[in-house]
């Protein structure tokens, strides 16, 4: 038998409930909010990466056909949608890589410079930040800024754009005149490729600085 009576019994109940049970529903709701917030940001998410997707395939169908056949200014509408929905997202920045090729084809190399140092400032991944970094290296040898596309190219490339970053390197030491580091670096560009890749254009460059060296 319990020591206490029913009175007594449903008294202390009462007191409990006083010191705990506000604390127990507050617990409860903050766990519903922290659950329901949850499922709400991941279903954002997927929606999110959803649009992306297919702003990005209509993008890609706009921008990738022959150049004088490009719609310039649904290109940069697609582009704006993206942004709005992710601008740090992969898609948006490949989208902006693409934004960039089509002014560097309409020759707007300044809108094209702008895209891709948005880019460079906040990439979402590596890949994306050497990509752009070696257009816009690319932009700014057009611009005849070739030491500023030299410092650009400085530091740690990854592998597999370590041949294209020497041979613009390379392009780039030809224009202020330094062959000799120019022809070190197209060689060091070829070295990086397997002996069956190295392009044309690539051996082409090497063969005129031996040619000025005879």
């Amino acid at each position: 038998m319990s020591d206490y009576t029913e009175e007594e019994q449903v008294a202390l109940i009462k007191e409990w409930w006083q010191r705990n049970g506000k604390p127990l529903l507050a617990g409860g709701a903050l766990a519903l909010v922290i659950v329901f917030g949850w499922q709400a940001w991941q279903k954002h998410q997927v929606n999110q990466a959803q649009t992306s997707s297919v702003l990005y395939q209509q993008l890609l169908e706009v921008a990738l056909v022959p150049t004088e056949q490009v719609d310039a200014q649904q290109v940069a509408k697609l582009l704006a949608e993206l942004k709005k929905v992710n601008a740090d997202s992969a898609y948006t920045q490949y989208a902006s890589l693409l934004v960039a090729k089509v002014a560097v084809d309409n020759k707007q190399l300044d809108d094209a410079a702008l895209e891709l140092n948005a880019v460079l400032a906040k990439p979402a991944n590596d890949t994306l930040a050497e990509l752009a970094r070696q257009r816009l290296a690319r932009v700014l040898l057009a611009q005849e800024q070739a030491e500023q596309a030299l410092k650009l190219l400085d530091g740690k490339v990854l592998p597999a754009f370590a041949a294209t970053r020497d041979e613009l390197r390379g392009d780039a030491l030809v224009i202020l005149e330094r062959p000799a580091e120019a022809k070190a670096a197209y060689q060091q560009a070829k070295q990086a490729l397997p002996p069956e890749a190295a392009a044309g254009s690539l051996l082409m460059k090497l063969d005129n600085l031996s040619e000025k060296d005879a």
